[in-house]
């Protein structure tokens, strides 16, 4: 089977299975798109690696979402998955593996750590699509969705130890908002990326959202 036909059959099943409005199959593709300019800037990138391994690295995310055990990690059932799909595309089991390791690895909570430099573009590309503005906008989708309150006046750490289950998962999304995420994940992005680019534009984009953040708290207290 030729390349480009095994990537359109692999876009065709995860639009099929990512029904969630942040991790949908737009998500899919912008991480696409930065895999793709962060390779440009690395050495003895395999691109049949680095592209399956974007294309199915939320492959899971609803499964996780629907568990309300916590239990379920996308990152790790979603490289079981993606190696049923991969081996009935015949791919090489070579390959297979190198895919499930990206795959596995693109998540902080996994504890598997990225070592090879498709996983780590994969990685640090996911992360990328989280902060700056489409960051935002994906934040404020997931509030409106969870019907999350526009306020910040809570403590982060009373927070974090009341509402949190096996695996760092929410136990009541809805408790969440988006200056929690910014202040506990969003801020901590950029120090957590491996190449070089995804560093420079992860600081980058994190200064709009500090920016975007701290004026919306001004407003939100009638300050402008």
């Amino acid at each position: 089977m030729e390349v480009e036909e095994r990537y359109k059959k692999i876009i065709e099943i995860v639009e099929q299975k990512l029904t969630c409005s942040a991790h949908n199959l737009d998500h899919v593709f912008r991480v696409y798109n930065l895999c793709l300019l962060l390779a440009k800037y690395e050495k003895d990138v395999d691109l049949e690696i680095l592209i399956p391994s974007a294309l199915l690295h939320d492959i899971a995310r609803v499964e996780e979402s629907q568990d309300k055990t916590g239990k379920i990690d996308h990152a790790v059932l979603g490289s079981i998955m993606a190696e049923d799909i991969l081996r009935k595309l015949e791919y090489e089991e070579e390959k297979i593996e190198k895919i499930k390791h990206c795959i596995v690895a693109h998540r902080f909570r996994t504890g598997n750590e990225p070592n090879s430099i498709e996983a780590k573009i994969l990685f640090d590309a996911d992360k990328l699509d989280v902060i700056g503005a489409s960051g935002i906008a994906r934040t404020f989708m997931l509030a409106g969705q969870f019907g999350q309150r526009l306020i910040d006046n809570y403590s982060i750490n009373e927070y974090m130890n009341s509402n949190t289950v096996e695996n760092g998962r929410l136990k009541d999304v809805s408790k969440h908002t988006p200056f929690i995420e910014y202040e506990v994940k969003f801020k901590k992005i950029p120090n957590k990326l491996y190449t070089e680019k995804a560093k420079e534009i992860g600081k980058e984009r994190l200064k709009f959202m500090d920016e975007y953040f701290n004026r919306l708290k001004s407003e939100i207290n009638g300050i402008k």
